[in-house]
């Protein structure tokens, strides 16, 4: 018992008390009176949803860009996070913006459009959580009714003291069509912020009782709402209440009633009848997902019969039972498709009223290597992954290649698909402008929609994990061999020459590693910060007497002598000052240096990114000889040299995440590459 009772230590009573309240007809209008939002429509409650866990503006591309903080999924520590589509997730919420306010958006089918794995069924799942979870908090309450029919009433619900309304529907769809608009402005119900608007009729099951109880009464409304009992509606999609999925099925067991209800043939020999709604189940997918949402999966691939109960759901809000009349339904309809099917939407004009009736939201690839490493960061962190160590760079170099395969060629002669992405990310190059990089993506058709999806690198992430290669470290060479094998047996890629063109971006990003872990060793070989500061001074001092014609003091002599024309050249071709615009550069140097004066401040070369790289390289190159790095290659290695390694494999540990392995791997792969011969930076 003391097990069951901590358990039971954990359960909010007060929750439960409030998820579970209940109330008369009376109740509920002051209810309404204090908060009108609880009358909302389904579209205005997912809108709300969606604001109310705030929002972020930022500029990108001179354009503003609002990052909606629910897509980012924190409340589940990012499980369904959706990364690098703000403006995808900006339209659909402006779509969700019009139809809250009414303005014919509502009257829409909302149909994700995109590339498989480009997240369409994340968002949706995103969308139909986060809604259950608003249904469970004050902001997001909203109710529904029963009826109690004591005694010989029962017979008005076939038998049952206790009907709960099919549909969920709103308890104000209780108060007559012709006297709603009155009664409201009368009873003061909403205000400024929320005006309270109810569309639509019982449905026919409650109908039939209402209409009962009032020959019952004889016509006294206020007798028939005393058997009302309003309460707290929670939406949930495993209780099949307030959210609907509907997944198509082959074309032969496809049934129309699935999405409207079907008959009850056992209540019929009861009743009389197959048109009395007492014998009818309305428990078809529009039907539970009345007040909330419906997701269609590949709506396209939806039989005929099915378009045209869900064009009358979509414009009228209406949907038709069997043997009954239209239903009024209040719900958020929502979809999605691959780009296969809506080509085939496309091309078939019988299709043309559901296309009319359709707004499309594009959700492409992530073309965004920063964002697009969040997804695999999220799958693949230390806390998940166990036993194994991702070596640095592993899963960008895996981003970088699967964003090149969704970028178009530039039209620019002078840029490369390389230089794009980066451009793309937010890296700057010289010669181009945000203004270059708008017309860049103008001048794209289909960036975006076709290349790799984040599925197929997570599965070859994962093969790579579970290779027995590497002793315990993933490498990046592993993941890319893994990509290149891959796209032999991939079976969306069945162009020969796309294949050749993904193997040829595999190259490319195997360069831009090799580049990027020589940067990495040659920064922890020169990471002396005396040694830079030395040279820096020694550099500084040279520039100052060239460009004021003056001679420098050698400290050793003590003799005035010309300024040191080989150390300043061989520190600005580093960073490919030509000699041509070299007393340019200097100048520049010097200027900056004069400017920080002004203002007060003292010269730091790290404030200086470009000569910072210029005088690392310059250190790497004067002490990669001491070091003797490409005696790795060789095995050979004396007890001088051995620490020196050591001590840029503790640097490389601690400053850029190696761990013993990958660190060893990586020194080893670059003493090869200066051991052939390759040593430009």
């Amino acid at each position: 018992m003391d097990l069951v009772a901590r358990i039971a230590s954990l359960q909010n009573y007060q929750e439960f008390a409030e998820l579970g309240w209940g109330g008369s007809f009376e109740d509920y209008l002051n209810l309404v009176r204090l908060n009108p939002k609880v009358t909302r429509s389904a579209y205005q409650r997912v809108y709300d949803m969606i604001l109310s866990h705030g929002q972020e503006e930022y500029i990108d591309n001179r354009k503003k860009v609002v990052r909606y903080n629910f897509f980012r999924d924190d409340q589940h520590s990012g499980k369904d996070a959706v990364f690098g589509l703000d403006i995808a997730l900006m339209r659909l919420v402006n779509v969700f913006k019009s139809a809250a306010h009414r303005y014919g958006a509502e009257k829409r089918i909302i149909l994700l459009h995109g590339p498989v794995g480009s997240s369409k069924s994340t968002i949706v799942r995103l969308l139909k959580k986060g809604l259950e979870e608003y249904s469970r908090t004050a902001e997001g309450a909203l109710y529904t009714f029963e009826w109690r029919l004591p005694g010989e009433l029962a017979r008005l619900a076939g038998g049952q003291e206790l009907f709960p309304n099919p549909m969920h529907e709103e308890p104000l769809r209780l108060v007559p069509r012709d006297w709603r608009e009155r009664a409201f402005r009368e009873l003061g119900l909403g205000n400024e912020h929320q005006s309270v608007i109810v569309e639509g009729d019982l449905n026919p099951a409650d109908r039939e009782i209402f209409r009962g109880l009032m020959q019952h009464y004889a016509g006294d409304w206020s007798k028939v709402v005393s058997h009302v009992r309003v309460k707290r509606l929670v939406l949930s999609e495993q209780d099949r209440i307030g959210i609907g999925t509907f997944q198509p099925k082959d074309e032969k067991n496809q049934d129309s009633t699935e999405l409207t209800g079907d008959i009850n043939y056992r209540k019929i020999a009861e009743y009389g009848s197959d048109s009395d709604p007492r014998a009818f189940n309305f428990d078809g997918e529009f039907n539970i997902a009345n007040r909330g949402l419906i997701e269609f999966v590949e709506i396209l691939k939806l039989d005929v019969a099915f378009l045209y109960d869900l064009l009358g759901a979509t414009q009228e809000h209406r949907i038709k039972p069997k043997k009954f009349p239209q239903t009024d339904i209040d719900e958020v309809i929502i979809g999605h498709t691959n780009e296969a099917e809506y080509k085939k939407l496309l091309s078939n004009e019988f299709m043309e009223a559901l296309r009319d009736r359709t707004v499309k939201i594009d959700i492409p690839y992530i073309t965004r290597v920063s964002e697009e490493v969040k997804i695999y960061r999220k799958d693949y962190d230390q806390g998940k992954i166990r036993g194994k160590h991702i070596a640095p760079h592993t899963l960008e170099i895996a981003s970088l290649w699967g964003v090149l395969t969704r970028l178009e060629d530039p039209k620019k002669p002078n840029l490369s698909l390389l230089q794009k992405a980066k451009l793309y990310d937010g890296k700057t190059l010289p010669g181009f402008t945000q203004d270059n990089i708008k017309e860049l993506r103008k001048e794209t058709v289909r960036e975006g929609l076709d290349g790799v999806s984040p599925r197929y690198i997570q599965d070859k992430i994962s093969n790579a994990l579970v290779s027995d290669k590497g002793e315990g470290c993933v490498n990046p060479f592993m993941v890319i061999n893994e990509l290149e094998s891959g796209l032999r047996h991939h079976s969306l890629l069945t162009d020969k020459d796309q294949r050749r063109r993904y193997v040829e971006l595999l190259a490319i990003v195997k360069q831009e590693y090799e580049d990027s872990v020589k940067n990495e060793v040659q920064r922890a070989i020169s990471a002396d910060e005396d040694a830079i500061t030395k040279v820096c001074a020694n550099y500084i001092d040279n520039i100052k007497a060239f460009t004021q014609k003056e001679r420098v003091k050698n400290k050793y002599t003590g003799q005035d002598e010309a300024p040191d024309e080989r150390l300043m050249r061989a520190i600005e071709e580093k960073i490919d000052v030509p000699d041509s615009r070299k007393d340019d550069f200097r100048r520049e140097i010097m200027n900056y240096i004069g400017a920080l004066a002004i203002e007060g401040r003292q010269f730091d070369f790290r404030t200086n990114e470009r000569l910072h790289k210029a005088l690392e390289l310059k250190l790497f190159e004067d002490q990669k000889d001491s070091i003797k790095l490409t005696s790795l290659v060789t095995a050979v290695v004396d007890r001088d040299t051995q620490e020196k390694i050591d001590v840029v494999k503790s640097r490389l540990m601690r400053n850029h995440g190696y761990c013993e392995i990958c660190a060893t791997d990586v020194l080893n792969f670059v003493a090869s590459i200066f051991a052939r011969g390759d040593v430009k930076a």
